[in-house]
């Protein structure tokens, strides 16, 4: 199979619109999987929305 960067698009906004609410997102992850979006892809998509954890290291 080849992948479709149109469906790829379509599926990585659904998963920015699920995540920008309160629904479950493993069914927008398997979707952008099965469309063949890359692991960087998708997490970029929760890092644009929940960014990025760093923790606070007191010394």
């Amino acid at each position: 199979r080849e992948r479709n960067d149109r469906k790829v698009k379509k599926v990585l906004n659904g998963l920015r619109s699920a995540a920008q609410g309160n629904e479950n997102l493993m069914p927008p992850i398997i979707k952008a999987v099965k469309a063949y979006a890359t692991l960087g892809e998708i997490v970029e998509v929760l890092r644009g929305v929940f960014g990025e954890y760093r923790e606070l290291i007191i010394i």
